[in-house]
């Protein structure tokens, strides 16, 4: 069976020659045909010639004989087809053949007169007529024009045949050899060289055949190295590997993945991997590479079956290897067990919102808690309550008792506010001594304030903790969804500025949330920031008010006071930046600016004639008391060369009612350094005389509602404020201490104060509060103001 190239050459060959050969073998023969025909025409007009000479004797002779003898010859040519020979006399004719059979075949027909030149002139004695073949192209050729064609012929034979044969031998023979190895290579992958030598093209071809051959082999031996250690890897790998097709079909697993999920390799290879996993995550696993878009990993964790029957949560990380519509290995995938992680993670999400101390949610669970609680109450368009609840003196006992008993006291408050919650109530604690609880249900506002009244009363019975009774009660605020907030956070800020308005109304009780405490709440926020403001641009200033003498009304020293004079509204309210302070938590950090800038101020009063043993007054925060506070002071004083003698270090009842004992290292500390300890609004809190006796108190300050009350419109009122001042009076003077009265601002105080044996004063009836620019004008004018010895 011929092969395709040799059609093809086959077919050029013999369209060259029907192009080239066949029109110049159709122009020799036509031109030879021509060159004969013409020789024959020319041969019969030789013969008429000489047959219409002949002829002229016997036909003025009468002779018939010699006439059809004549005719006879002539018509004995083989291209003579018919002679006819008339004469002009009656009956003289021949004709040869008799008939002219030839008529329809091609002929040519010649004629010419018989002319006899007689003595008496020139006759014509009749006419003789040829009619010569003229036969077809071949026909007309003799052998010898026969033999040369053929001849041709032949040749050309012998050049087609030679090229076919020659075709085959140089160039199919090598094309079917390289052929059958190429077919040996598809069929069995063996490399199979082609033996064949020669110095042209085909022999370059074969020798590029081989070399490549041997390329390929080396290339599929190293490729099987490669793969056979690929395998072996893959196999050997202490990692769960296994490789799907686009179809998610297992193609292979690594011994290490059999070896875990204890399936044998024949029960897994050709399986849908969706198969091995639980039927809640097929859609998972379905959609693991839409999720992953056009990245080239994807990764998604499911339930895996063992063959055990036991569940395994794994980590599937899938590597995608070959384009869409390939049938081959579509993924590299790696199994990694993640139970033991998902475990963990459980316990660290229940460890994360979840409280140690007491067992319940802590306030990120209570946030997520909140969310799925207002999306099941939009549902049914239903109602929710938030209860935010935060202890009153907690930090009193955690400071006094300890931890220990704070803890205690902790869990015995949560044990009783559950015992007023219904089972489906939500309960958690948010902060240190701060709760909130989720409510829910029908007429939703009267079943948080009944709550909160019964936690109230619940919390009124003292907790005994250690055989000590300990009063504990709370502020409660409550906040509705969706008539006060419209999300979880917002909910339980609402909730958080209720509670913050009870707290500030007085304590010990509820107060459900109203817009208005949003004022309040935004006034709070705002005078934040001036504080944070006020800090970082250094609004805050230490103003001087004089301490004087009661006797003379000359200056002794000076109390510190904080402003915070902000650029555009001006000095704003000491007080109330003091309370937010304390709430934010910035109060320690106020406290360390106004003490910085007060004893530099105290250093340049001191450079003025008769004020060098004037003292500074500072009110302390119980939240600054840090057992860093006395080398910070030292500190300070050594910059400013100030004694600390000089300093009194003010403290209110809320300092000693702490009770700690890092508060009594710290004031033991500050009076071993020389700074004297006054306690300041005496008279106005608990157990005040108990205070003098256990603390190294100097001054005492008679706290400024007593002193309004000196001249009160009621006569008993004033009566026992000047026994109460006087008993402090006397008290303190048989204690050691000296005693300074706040707020004198009429003459009258200032006569009344004397009489009681008040020993020092201040107030605006001596001197505002003042900047020290201010203070430092009036005492350079007011020479007779300037201290003595206090």
């Amino acid at each position: 069976m011929m092969h395709s190239v040799e059609h093809r050459f086959v077919a050029i060959v013999c369209g060259a020659m029907l192009v080239f050969v066949a029109p110049l073998i159709v122009l020799f023969l036509y031109l030879s045909s021509g060159r004969i025909e013409r020789e024959h025409l020319a041969n019969a007009e030789v013969m008429l010639d000489a047959g219409s000479k002949a002829l002229a004797k016997p036909l003025w002779d009468f002779d018939t004989e010699a006439m059809n003898q004549i005719a006879r010859a002539l018509a004995a040519d083989g291209n003579i087809a018919f002679v006819k020979v008339t004469g002009t006399s009656a009956g003289l004719s021949a004709a040869y053949p008799a008939t002219d059979n030839e008529t329809a075949a091609p002929h040519s027909v010649l004629s010419r007169d018989i002319v006899y030149y007689a003595p008496t002139g020139r006759k014509s004695v009749g006419t003789v007529e040829l009619h010569v073949r003229t036969d077809g192209l071949l026909t007309r050729f003799g052998n010898d024009e026969l033999v040369i064609f053929s001849i041709l012929i032949v040749a050309i034979a012998v050049v087609f045949i030679a090229a076919i044969v020659g075709n085959r031998i140089t160039v199919i023979r090598p094309l079917l050899r390289l052929t059958a190895a190429i077919e040996m290579s598809r069929l069995f992958g063996s490399r199979q060289r082609v033996e064949w030598e020669s110095d042209d093209e085909m022999g370059a071809l074969v020798l590029k055949f081989n070399e490549m051959q041997s390329r390929l082999e080396n290339e599929q031996n190293a490729l099987r190295r490669a793969h056979a250690r690929s395998t072996e890897i893959y196999n050997l790998t202490p990692a769960m590997l296994f490789s799907i097709d686009l179809e998610d079909r297992i193609v292979a697993v690594s011994n290490f993945w059999l070896s875990k999920t204890g399936y044998g390799r024949e029960a897994v290879i050709d399986r849908l991997f969706s198969d091995l996993i639980e039927p809640s995550a097929h859609a998972a696993y379905r959609e693991r590479r839409i999720a992953a878009g056009l990245q080239s990993t994807c990764e998604v964790t499911v339930p895996f079956v063992k063959a055990n029957g036991e569940t395994m949560t794994v980590l599937i990380q899938e590597t995608m290897t070959l384009g869409h519509g390939q049938t081959e290995d579509a993924a590299l995938a790696v199994m990694t067990d993640i139970t033991a992680l998902k475990q963990a993670e459980s316990r660290n999400h229940v460890q994360a919102t979840t409280d140690h101390l007491t067992g319940l949610l802590n306030r990120q669970g209570f946030e997520a808690a909140l969310d799925a609680g207002i999306r099941k109450a939009d549902e049914r368009s239903g109602e929710l309550a938030c209860v935010f609840i935060d202890l009153d003196r907690f930090k009193w006992i955690n400071d006094n008792f300890g931890h220990a008993v704070g803890d205690e006291v902790l869990r015995q408050v949560v044990s009783r506010i559950r015992a007023n919650l219904r089972p489906e109530d939500t309960m958690s604690r948010i902060g240190g001594d701060e709760f909130a609880i989720l409510i829910n249900g029908e007429n939703v506002e009267t079943l948080a304030s009944d709550i909160g009244d019964s936690i109230c009363a619940g919390l009124a019975e003292p907790i005994i903790v250690r055989g000590t009774e300990l009063s504990v009660s709370c502020s409660i605020g409550i906040a509705l969804y969706p008539i006060h907030a419209e999300n979880a956070s917002d909910l339980l800020l609402k909730s958080d500025i209720a509670m913050y308005a009870r707290k500030h109304g007085g304590k010990n009780g509820k107060q459900m949330f109203d817009t208005s405490m949003l004022d309040a709440a935004r006034e709070r926020h705002e005078i934040a920031q001036y504080i944070e403001a006020g800090l970082r641009e250094d609004w805050f200033e230490a103003y001087l008010q004089p301490i004087v003498g009661m006797s003379d009304g000359r200056i002794v020293g000076f109390e510190a006071l904080m402003r915070l004079n902000h650029p555009e509204k001006g000095i704003l309210a000491p007080a109330r930046i003091i309370g937010i302070a304390e709430e934010t938590g910035t109060i320690g950090r106020i406290g360390e600016r106004i003490l910085e800038k007060a004893i530099g101020h105290l250093a340049v009063i001191s450079r003025l004639e008769g004020t060098g043993e004037t003292y500074l007054a500072v009110n302390f925060s119980p939240m600054q008391f840090e057992t860093t506070l006395p080398h910070k002071l030292a500190a300070l004083l050594l910059k400013n060369h100030i004694a600390p003698s000089r300093i009194v270090i003010e403290i209110t009842e809320a300092v000693l009612m702490l009770d700690s004992p890092d508060v009594h290292a710290v004031l033991k500390q500050l009076g071993e350094f020389g700074c004297r300890i006054a306690l300041d609004d005496f008279g106005t809190g608990y157990s005040s005389l108990s205070y003098l006796n256990r603390f190294p108190v100097d001054i005492v300050k008679v706290d400024q509602s007593f002193t309004r009350s000196l001249t009160a419109d009621e006569v008993d009122v004033r009566r026992k404020s000047r026994m109460l001042i006087k008993g402090i009076r006397t008290i303190s003077n048989q204690m050691g201490y000296d005693t300074v009265a706040e707020g004198i601002e009429t003459l009258e105080d200032w006569e009344l104060l004397k009489k009681l044996g008040i020993d020092y004063g201040q107030g605006y009836f001596f001197s505002k509060p003042m900047p020290i620019g201010e203070m430092l004008k009036m005492l350079e004018s007011n020479s007779e103001a300037k201290a003595t010895t206090a």
